[in-house]
């Protein structure tokens, strides 16, 4: 095969339109919600100067995911994905703009930014389920993986450009109220771009409302052990060995920077992922996924207990580059078997408890790393986190030998023959 054959095979997911518009339409979303999150937490951190403050944005976030993921996924599952993903991006909008609203009213206290982010993580229950359960819709089931790998190098691009742009805008104009209306503007174009999507929309029996019918999703998760594995691995791994909440404090206390380099610490991460990403998407893995995904796992947590001892600009950019890059092979593994592993009926509430434990490693472990540096420092919190990572993969890789011994991704229809 030549090079430019190979090299339109990797880009496949372009040819189809709509797949393109959803494309934008999340780097946009994700832009904008990344540059505001540098906003929120050098925002907080100057009001309260208490790392443990920076985890009650997260757990703030975590909280509605407790309540809303089932009955979100099930109303995924019976509604227009593409309209109700619509309606999230308005409601990611609504609550730049009451951000924004907080800055211009120059307020002291914190509490304020914590309902906002209350009612964020609302609207990231509904957003999650709905945009994975879109994407198989968009392209056909051989061009998938290709799909979710550049899914997921877009969402990694817009992670770099977002915290980069957003610490520099901050910087330069000396308060969040700029980096707040601009995620405004960003957000309004992806909601412009969804208005392009014509998702190939499959007929799906329509369950009557039940707890049954709204628990049908964590059923289907137990069964498939597979699943189960990656999807709980990456819970306890990323909650024990997320650093993210406490770049702020890496940032000023211990690096001795200010928010632009607040914002290339945020970026460092996806910069690794969106590498590994474009890789993936032109040399898919086609053997051994599950012994890859748990070697990358560990080496996730080595990279984390290396950037909570550095006091090095530089070797700190690295680590979190390698973060990102190793936990990117565990992302892309989890995404297809995820989505190719569940029938179409189902992949609302299959994603919304997956998107539970998502948010549980994202969210609550923003929470749980500001509550162990309070307790024990921020440094002895990032590197215990990273070390607890490396024991989880111990235990999951004795507990899960399904996942060990994982070979390839197969699509839930040929499970069934």
């Amino acid at each position: 095969m030549s090079t430019t054959s190979e090299s339109r095979l990797g880009r496949i997911a372009f040819q189809y339109p709509d797949f393109t518009a959803y494309a934008f339409a999340r780097f946009c979303i994700v832009a904008a919600l990344e540059m505001q999150s540098v906003a929120v937490g050098w925002q907080v951190y100057e009001i309260t100067k208490r790392p443990l403050d920076l985890g009650l944005v997260g757990l703030a976030q975590f909280v509605p995911g407790i309540v809303f993921f089932l009955p979100a996924g099930h109303t995924v599952d019976r509604l227009d994905r593409r309209r109700l993903l619509m309606a999230c991006y308005v409601g990611f909008a609504l609550c730049s703009s009451l951000l924004l609203l907080i800055a211009l009213r120059g307020g002291h206290s914190a509490r304020p930014i914590y309902a906002v982010a209350a009612l964020l993580g609302t609207v990231r229950c509904f957003n999650f389920p709905t945009g994975r359960a879109l994407l198989p819709q968009l392209v056909p089931e051989e061009h998938f993986s290709n799909a979710v790998a550049w899914n997921s190098s877009i969402f990694q691009g817009a992670t770099i450009l977002g915290p980069t742009f957003g610490g520099l805008l901050y910087a330069f104009s000396r308060g969040p109220t700029a980096v707040y209306a601009t995620a405004i503007a960003v957000a309004f174009g992806a909601i412009l771009s969804t208005l392009r999507i014509k998702a190939r929309e499959k007929p799906r029996p329509r369950e009557p409302i039940s707890l049954a019918a709204v628990l049908a999703g964590f059923g289907y998760i137990w069964k498939q052990k597979v699943v189960l594995g990656s999807i709980s691995l990456d819970l306890f791994a990323v909650l024990l060995g997320g650093a993210v909440a406490l770049l702020p404090v890496y940032a000023r206390e211990i690096l001795r920077t200010g928010p632009w380099g607040l914002g290339l610490l945020r970026s460092a991460p996806g910069v690794g992922a969106a590498a590994m990403a474009v890789l993936l998407a032109h040399r898919p893995l086609k053997r051994r996924v599950g012994p890859a995904m748990l070697w990358c796992v560990a080496g996730f947590g080595v990279f984390t207990i290396i950037f909570g001892l550095s006091r090095s600009l530089i070797l700190s950019l690295i680590s979190l580059l390698l973060v990102g890059a190793t936990d990117m092979v565990s992302v892309v593994i989890r995404a297809i078997l995820v989505q190719l592993g569940t029938p179409d009926e189902m992949r609302g509430r299959v994603n919304a408890v997956d998107m539970m434990f998502i948010g549980a490693s994202n969210q609550l472990g923003e929470f749980e790393s500001g509550l162990t540096a309070h307790w024990f420092g921020t440094v002895p919190a990032v590197v215990l986190g990273g070390v607890g990572t490396l024991v989880v993969i111990a235990i999951w890789a004795w507990r899960f030998p399904e996942l060990r011994q994982a070979d390839q991704m197969v699509s839930a229809q040929e499970r069934t023959t």
